[in-house]
């Protein structure tokens, strides 16, 4: 069965809300909401024919947009590539051109819609940022503490604490303290054994490749409205974490790092490789830094994330 190519928008208003369309009941997937677009003719680049889709179904013109995530998905009656992109400017005032009920909803909001099975990796990297900062090693809890105050006042949205040499009593204390100061700002991701789920109810949690390997056949430890991820090094472990239903994971080392000398980087172009078999939001982890950003996006990655090159009090 040929694969349908799909352009579709993840479209931002100036306040960060995000606008969704309802297909309607007569269509394959009628009734449930979804991003805007359309099929990709033979001709077209994907770009071209998102703006044609746009300006059609929406009357609005994109003039500013960048690569957000490729989905493959394979219905019982269809298989569909949506190449979804993220709109942060446009002309023109979005309606329902084609007399489709449209909404503006927050990222967060976007969890109470229904949407066709191929969208939910869509929804996951409406909600996250483009940067995810780790913690790293060696520092006191105070210190780990001012760098988080920091790196929130900077903007980060999205922190994993991870603090390997701590012992555990420790770690559990400076999580309650970090996810008291991130309420409401970031999301934090905390490591550890999964028996410790049901003490941190706010957190989302981030898998060693260890525990993806050892947990993986037994689904998802938790339901959907939580965030999980895991760190992923190959396409057994990418495999994994897709039979697991992570909501995202980091790929790593992408280049040479102090932090694992010994490990054998992927490189750019083999991490290329390894995203076009995988359907969900991947941060590049190893030897990047924030710069990296936009060569992320054009290989298909959610963005970047980084220990030291992205630390207030290590940076620069």
């Amino acid at each position: 069965m040929k694969r349908i190519h799909v352009a579709a928008a993840v479209i931002r208003s100036a306040e960060g809300l995000i606008l969704l369309a309802k297909r309607p009941e007569d269509k394959h997937q009628g009734g449930l909401w979804e991003f805007p677009g359309g099929k990709v003719e033979e001709s077209e680049q994907v770009q071209q024919a998102l703006a044609r889709e746009l300006e059609e179904e929406l009357g609005i013109v994109p003039s500013s947009c960048r690569p957000l995530i490729q989905v493959r998905h394979d219905y019982p009656d269809k298989h569909v590539l949506l190449d979804v992109w993220e709109v942060t400017a446009f002309t023109g005032e979005p309606h329902g051109a084609e007399g489709q009920t449209l909404a503006w909803v927050s990222p967060r909001q976007l969890d109470d819609y229904e949407f066709p099975e191929a969208n939910k990796p869509i929804v996951a990297a409406a909600r996250l940022p483009e940067r995810y900062l780790i913690t790293p090693e060696g520092l006191t809890g105070p210190e780990l503490i001012r760098g988080v105050q920091q790196a929130l006042s900077s903007g980060v949205r999205l922190l994993q604490l991870r603090a390997p040499a701590m012992f555990d009593p420790q770690y559990r204390d400076l999580a309650v303290d970090v996810l008291g100061l991130c309420a409401g700002k970031a999301q934090v991701m905390l490591k550890g054994p999964l028996e410790w789920l049901g003490d941190f109810p706010a957190a989302g949690w981030h898998l060693t490749s260890k525990q993806l390997r050892q947990y993986a056949a037994n689904g998802r430890p938790f339901p959907p409205n939580r965030w999980l991820a895991a760190s992923c090094h190959d396409a057994e472990e990418l495999a994994l974490a897709a039979q697991m239903g992570v909501d995202f994971v980091t790929l790593s080392p992408i280049q040479p790092t102090a932090t694992h000398p010994d490990a054998n980087p992927l490189g750019w172009d083999q991490a290329a490789n390894l995203l076009q078999s995988f359907n969900q939001p991947t941060y590049l982890l190893g030897g990047v830094t924030p710069a990296d950003t936009e060569r992320a996006w054009q290989l298909g990655a959610q963005g970047v994330a980084g220990i030291r090159a992205f630390w207030p009090d290590i940076a620069g």
